[in-house]
């Protein structure tokens, strides 16, 4: 994974596909995803993620799904993701047995929960992406025979754009209520593209809405990932891509941005805190990766419901 597609720059209005720049990190992802779902004591597992991985033919992803590592050190990333997919799938379930029938992933990369999740009769499901991303998850999904278990609306949409008319085309009404996904996403905005992601979202938002905001990390070193690999061999499963390159850092706070706004933000918990809340106890490692990437984890409610 080299040449411009990785070294370049971040730029305002730049592009990508699922081998390249941020689309890779969809990728990436799902490569994890993969491996904790072969894993010991998988929280989820998504049965889609290796038929990405498969489809891409990417040659570094399909070497660790073709020899699965085992140690703490090396399943540290995959176990981590696989705590992120279930705090987004619990926030899901939560929502949908709440009544909401309205359900937005942001930035959906190759999410697969319109598939694996049991939706109730009546929800709708939009997924918000780049055209070239959501192509390539529809062709593989399709390939596989897969059903969404829900109605599955596409998106196609650069986020620093106008995707909230895309989205109302698509059938969203912002006069019910919806449940909004940030997954992983908001390292890879600036923060004017941050604040107006979070601007649409409050303004499509009936009362009664949620939102769940996270990512295992809010900043990423180089620098202190190499030494933590250096203490931990084979923890570093980025392979060559340096995701600091990708992100921007000094940006508002997300959990006070909508507390400021009138939406009920609960407790905001690291992913040390959600292993714990699983019956999991951290191994060292993952604790040290937290120490770097300052993972944070939200859930809001817009009031007025």
């Amino acid at each position: 994974m080299t040449g411009p597609e990785f070294g370049a720059l971040r730029s305002d209005d730049d592009q990508w596909d699922i081998v390249s720049s941020v689309g890779y990190t969809a990728l990436l992802v799902a490569g994890w995803r993969a491996l904790h779902a072969v894993g010991p004591q998988p929280l989820v597992r998504d049965e889609y993620a290796r038929s990405f991985v498969t489809a891409s033919a990417d040659p570094y992803l399909t070497g660790l799904l073709a020899s699965p590592a085992t140690s703490a050190d090396q399943t540290a990333f995959p176990r981590l993701y696989g705590v992120q997919t279930r705090f987004f799938d619990d926030f899901f379930r939560s929502a949908a047995e709440a009544g909401v029938q309205q359900a937005v992933i942001v930035a959906a990369g190759l999410d697969s929960r319109t598939y694996r999740l049991d939706w109730p009769a009546g929800t709708t499901v939009f997924e918000i992406d780049l055209p070239k991303v959501l192509e390539f998850k529809a062709q593989v999904l399709a390939r596989h025979g897969a059903e969404p278990k829900a109605h599955r609306a596409e998106v196609a949409a650069d986020l620093r754009t106008d995707w909230p008319t895309p989205l109302k085309a698509a059938g969203f009404d912002p006069r019910q209520p919806s449940a909004w996904s940030v997954e992983g996403l908001l390292m890879y905005l600036n923060g004017d593209a941050q604040n107006l992601l979070f601007a649409r979202i409050d303004e499509l938002s009936a009362p009664g809405s949620r939102v769940a905001v996270g990512a295992l990390g809010t900043r990423l070193d180089h620098q202190q990932l190499a030494a933590l690999e250096a203490a931990h061999p084979g923890v570093n499963l980025f392979g060559e891509v340096d995701f600091s390159a990708l992100s921007y850092d000094d940006k508002t706070d997300p959990a006070q941005w909508l507390a400021a706004r009138g939406w009920a933000v609960e407790p905001v918990r690291s992913t040390l805190e959600l292993q714990a809340g699983y019956g999991m106890t951290p191994p060292d490692v993952d604790v040290k990766v937290d120490s770097v990437m300052h993972s944070q984890y939200i859930t809001a409610t817009k009031a007025g419901a």
